[in-house]
């Protein structure tokens, strides 16, 4: 019985199958410039009839750096980090560069472990959620000696480049919006801090802003794990049982805040008269609800891009640069869940 292990493909069979020495083979491989046309499209033809894939461990031993961009984040379970990806996607993929993802589950241990495990292939650069770490993992970043774009949040103190937007502030001008709509009795429902530093952050924007106009958040509503219609739909069921007085629930994003409306709705209440509600995302995916829900955008897509471009940037041939930060505004989209405050 004929075996079915095949050995790799190396430089001979490309050399062989293209009527050029290997040294040609390599120098066309690698991009350099000192071969013909006509050569170059007789390797890069025999290279893709056979199938051929350049050994790139073997170019980054001489380079130490292969032409790979980690991207670490906590999920991608919903919409918010694929958009991310794509806005990131989209800068490098016309470059050498690709991304390759580490998902950390909002664990700073497993962010340790994942992060280790990324640098130690010697990737190009390191785009990474949030700015809150652990010592070992802040360490290994500022050590790594490469680029480095943390993103999603500018409240606090980078380690290199940082793009994203104030959460803090975003929870201030949603309590501002809540305000000035005329609702008194405010509920906050959302992911169990502090794993969720951003959620953290809006949710104090928003005390801190209701405080200064002599109002507080009368209650709250926290939940582990990933984010869900039905835990949005349970959380404002629990909360209204507590607090039947409430006339806001702001929600930590949408996908809760969705469960939420869905819930209000079946109980026949008048939203937004009533009781208002608002989410966090701006999430496309959501735009067929019965009602359009209040939200503020986050700016991920934008994010992506900004922050692959710093990369890309930074390693070209003429950028210096470095500690690069780019703060993006959050758009508050009112939608049909809370009142027009010009009324």
């Amino acid at each position: 019985m004929a075996s079915t292990s095949k050995r790799p493909l190396t430089l001979r069979d490309v050399s062989e199958a293209s009527g050029v020495s290997e040294m040609t083979v390599s120098r066309v491989l690698r991009g350099r410039g000192d071969v013909s046309q006509t050569t170059r499209d007789r390797v890069l033809q025999a290279a893709k009839d056979l199938g051929y894939v350049p050994n790139k461990i073997a170019g980054a031993l001489a380079s130490q750096r292969v032409n790979l961009v980690a991207v670490i984040i906590p999920s991608m379970s919903n919409m918010v980090f694929p958009e991310v990806m794509m806005g990131i996607n989209s800068v490098l993929e016309n470059t050498d560069l690709q991304p390759v993802v580490g998902i950390t589950d909002y664990i700073p241990e497993k962010e340790e472990t994942v992060l280790y495990q990324m640098l130690s292939w010697r990737p190009a650069g390191i785009i990474i959620a949030g700015l809150e770490h652990s010592e070992t993992s802040r360490l290994m970043l500022k050590n790594s000696g490469i680029p480095v774009v943390e993103i999603m949040d500018v409240d606090g103190d980078p380690i290199d480049g940082m793009v994203g937007i104030s959460h803090r502030r975003a929870g201030r001008l949603m309590a501002q919006e809540i305000i000035a709509s005329g609702y008194k009795k405010i509920g906050f429902l959302g992911t169990k801090m502090p794993l969720d530093h951003r959620a953290q952050k809006r949710f104090e924007g928003l005390s801190d802003a209701l405080k200064a106009n002599n109002m507080e958040i009368v209650g709250t509503e926290f939940y582990s794990g990933g984010s869900a219609l039905a835990k949005g739909r349970d959380l404002t069921e629990l909360i209204l049982n507590k607090h039947s007085d409430l006339d806001f629930i702001y929600y930590s994003n949408d996908m809760i805040g969705a469960g939420g409306l869905l819930h209000l709705l079946d109980c026949g209440k008048n939203i937004p008269e009533e009781i208002g509600l608002a989410g966090f995302n701006g999430v496309e995916l959501l735009d067929g609800l019965p009602m359009k829900l209040a939200t503020m955008d986050a700016c991920r897509y934008e994010i992506g891009q900004k922050a692959a471009e710093i990369i890309a940037a930074r390693l070209s041939e003429t950028a210096t640069a470095e500690g690069k930060i780019i703060e993006l505004e959050p758009n508050f989209n009112r939608g049909e869940t809370i009142r027009n405050n010009e009324n």
